[in-house]
């Protein structure tokens, strides 16, 4: 909206901004960790951040040889590589299995995420790739993975599918899974230098030699704390948005927002440490992102567990050791190590000494390296950014008709039946991550009121 010329402000309820794009030393002095979001493979192939100059503004990304590692017991790792062929040749008799599933998407990488990374359209611009990855997406993760017949393939697929908080046998699991090894392929799940926080003091910079003006510490609580103009974005959830601009939206309208569904929550540890992670499988040292979970059937069991209000006793674990490959997050010789689980909607539990046991079970002696540790529940979550409700950290259920339709079916989703209010939240398409779209979305669809 600055760039087409318009007076805008930015209204942050918290002191510094970001969000979930937010580091600090929350564990010892020197060691720098990210709130939330540590890695980053939608930043990459965001159409608006591509079209932005942010690397003018210090953001730099950094990079590890494989995207993902996924170890298993046997101290064997299956990896995702940039390269197809490099993966291919990790996966071994499951290879070639892999090479034709993801092939169709690699070779239209593209054109692919310009179509998802949007709402739907009835006229898509690329019909036969969308088409591909509508008939493999739709189904279950579990489904797909059963043209894999080894271990380290199905792992590595369960671990890719699992981002989508949802149980693994769920229709749709599978497009999460397609689009995050498709991003891994097409270049890599890189970290921000100096943590996430450089993603969002580069977009800030940019908006303020735009003109924009950014006001921190500034909670809006209702449409009284928004100044006078002729459009308001809401970066928030719908039933926020409800509480916020009730008064100003039709109830019927207002009915709706208040039904949108929120999904699991997170529990996060970010750890100091004496050394890197003594991982068994070498190849685990070469990835900037670990997923621990042992097999598919182990990572699918925790994932429908959340589903059902409980947690199991291992875990699916995403870690992410971001001072492997940007030397600016730890004192010399030390480290951090980033590591977060699924649970259910607002649980209390405290999942630390589980997430430790499944990093110390791939990686014997990795307590000893425990410098200082920190973590954060759902709840502290929710205390960090409003929008994490119940420390969904997703802007939502990933249900199928609610990821697809989000916040709920309508032509527009961003636009409200109030011509100023918009919302452009991760509870509208294309939904979670890094990625910026939402908001674009939301911004294009208010300039067409104009």
């Amino acid at each position: 909206m600055a760039q087409a010329g318009l007076s805008v402000v930015v209204l942050e309820a918290n002191p510094s901004l970001g969000g979930g794009a937010r580091s600090a030393e929350l564990t010892l002095p020197g060691f720098i960790h990210d709130y939330c979001s540590a890695i980053h493979p939608m930043g990459l192939v965001s159409p608006f951040f591509r079209s932005l100059p942010l690397a003018s503004y210090g953001l730099e990304w950094r990079y590890s040889p494989a995207a993902v590692a996924h170890p298993l017991d046997d101290g064997t790792a299956g990896t995702l590589e940039q390269s197809l062929d490099a993966t291919v040749h990790n996966l071994g008799e499951d290879g070639e299995t892999w090479r034709r599933f993801m092939l169709p998407f690699t070779a239209h990488a593209g054109n692919l995420f310009d179509e998802i990374l949007r709402p739907i359209r009835l006229l898509p611009r690329h019909p036969f790739v969308l088409a591909r990855f509508g008939l493999e997406g739709l189904r279950s993760a579990v489904s797909v993975a059963k043209r894999f017949r080894t271990a380290r393939a199905r792992a590595l697929w369960a671990g890719c599918a699992a981002h989508a908080f949802l149980p693994l046998e769920q229709r749709g699991s599978a497009s999460f899974g397609i689009a995050l090894a498709l991003a891994g392929h097409a270049t890599g799940w890189p970290c921000a230098r100096r943590g996430s926080v450089a993603i969002t003091d580069a977009l800030v910079a940019h908006l303020k030699s735009l003109g924009g003006e950014v006001v921190a510490s500034h909670p809006v609580r209702s449409m009284r704390d928004v100044p006078d103009s002729r459009a308001v974005i809401f970066d928030v959830t719908p039933r926020q948005l409800a509480n916020i601009a009730g008064d100003e939206l039709p109830s019927r309208y207002v009915k709706k927002l208040r039904r949108f569904r929120y999904g699991p929550g997170v529990f996060k540890v970010d750890f100091a440490l004496d050394g890197p992670i003594p991982w068994r499988a070498p190849e685990c040292a070469r990835s900037a992102t670990v997923h621990l979970g042992g097999t598919l059937e182990e990572i699918a069991e925790h994932e429908r567990g959340i589903w059902q209000g409980r947690t199991s006793e291992r875990p699916f674990v995403l870690v992410a050791q971001q001072s492997l490959f940007d030397d600016t997050r730890a004192p010399d010789g030390k480290h951090t190590g980033w590591a977060y689980c699924h649970v259910p909607h607002g649980s209390n539990e405290d999942m630390t000494e589980r997430i430790e046991r499944q990093i110390e079970r791939f990686a014997p002696g990795f307590r000893d390296r425990i410098l200082a540790r920190h973590t954060m529940s759902t709840a502290e979550y929710e205390e960090h950014d409003a929008n994490f409700v119940g420390g969904d950290i997703a802007g939502g259920a990933n249900n199928l008709l609610q990821f697809v339709t989000r916040p709920f079916p309508s032509l527009d989703p961003y636009a409200t039946p109030n011509p100023r209010i918009f919302i452009g939240s991760s509870s509208t398409p294309p939904g979670g991550g890094v990625h910026g779209m939402c908001g674009y979305w939301a911004a294009k669809s208010a300039l067409r009121r104009f």
